[in-house]
């Protein structure tokens, strides 16, 4: 499959994954907070910044009745109408244009999450150049549609979705003729437990729907999306925001900057460590080849003289025969005389 253009850089198997920061409602409802989490993202090297593009009116009822109260989510949710968390979580849609500018002045992609087609027809209006489908709208065909038929890159997060929501999400689509699809593998629980991140899904995924696959990833640290690098992811989301003891509806798992710095890093290692598969001393270890054993010869010998356990020794530098030509060389003699702590060759045999 080929790799996918966004902005200056390249989605793809053989890249360092796309690392892109969710902001999310860490911004407090504050214009100039959202701005300071645009550049806490650059800072840290990442390459993606996304954004919500909703109104609580867009996703739910202003109901308390008990089918919109939260119930058993996230701590920080709880008692809360979907309303209620929506409204504390949602970006104003006139503070987009300011945060992609201050992201493309920092050399980040910014795009978004649309929680509706309205809001999609927004997003165009500020050129987004990529979209992303959140776990919780995956199941909803003509969202994914919309935003397939703009021809731009689509995003797709993977929670709760089984087999035949993934094989319909890719099929949409594709079906208008757009081929730019990523599939991020996602666990929706906030936070998530690394036991129920399930990773080997990513090469299967990949292989199954021939798509690129990335990670959705809300558990708390670094170790989950390095593992996930490892095996193929070409994105890694994970929220950020200032501080954490700050609050908000995603703040409890959420990522500060010093640990996205800290993620970024080890991501793009684990990348690099990848390399190819490779047998014998790489470019980088011809140096150390002379500290490995070779045969010496220590004791003096006189020509004609043989060879033997007490005048050789299999020892450190590494600039004579290898060790395991010892067997072939005990009892041949010396073609010339040689002198303790010379190197065995071919030359003198």
């Amino acid at each position: 499959m080929q790799d996918i253009s966004l902005g200056p850089y390249s989605i793809g198997a053989g890249q360092p994954p796309f690392i892109i920061a969710e902001m999310s409602g860490n911004h407090g409802h504050s214009l100039e907070r959202a701005l300071a989490i645009v550049d806490a993202a650059a800072d840290a090297g990442c390459q993606g910044l996304k954004i919500q593009t909703s109104t609580p009116d867009m996703l739910t009822l202003d109901s308390r009745a008990p089918d919109f109260m939260v119930r058993g989510a996230n701590p920080d949710w709880e008692g809360q109408s979907l309303y209620e968390l929506y409204t504390t979580n949602f970006t104003p849609f006139e503070w987009h244009a300011p945060i992609f500018a201050r992201a493309q002045a920092r050399g980040l992609v910014a795009f978004s999450s649309p929680f509706g087609t309205e809001a999609v027809d927004f997003l165009e209006t500020l050129d987004c150049p990529a979209y992303k489908i959140a776990s919780f709208e995956n199941n909803w065909p003509e969202l994914i549609e919309r935003a397939a038929r703009t021809g731009k890159p689509v995003i797709i997060s993977t929670g709760m979705a089984d087999l035949a929501d993934l094989e319909r999400m890719a099929h949409v689509v594709r079906a208008t003729g757009n081929e730019q699809l990523v599939l991020l593998k996602c666990t929706s629980t906030y936070p998530a437990e690394p036991r129920d991140t399930n990773l080997r899904t990513i090469p299967h995924l990949r292989d199954l729907l021939n798509c690129h696959v990335g990670l959705s990833d809300h558990t708390m640290g670094t170790g989950v999306s390095v593992a996930a690098t490892v095996l193929g992811a070409v994105v890694i989301e994970k929220h950020l925001t200032l501080d954490r003891a700050d609050g908000g509806p995603d703040g409890s798992f959420s990522m500060e900057p010093a640990e996205m710095a800290h993620l970024v890093r080890e991501c793009r290692q684990a990348a690099q460590a990848l390399g190819t598969v490779a047998y014998g001393p790489t470019a980088a270890e011809q140096k150390s080849l002379g500290f490995r054993r070779s045969i010496y010869v220590v004791q003096d010998v006189a020509e004609g003289e043989l060879f033997t356990a007490e005048n050789l020794r299999v020892i450190r530098p590494g600039h004579g025969l290898a060790p395991a030509l010892l067997p072939q060389v005990l009892g041949r003699p010396a073609r010339q005389a040689i002198r303790r702590g010379t190197a065995l060759t071919w030359a003198v045999l």
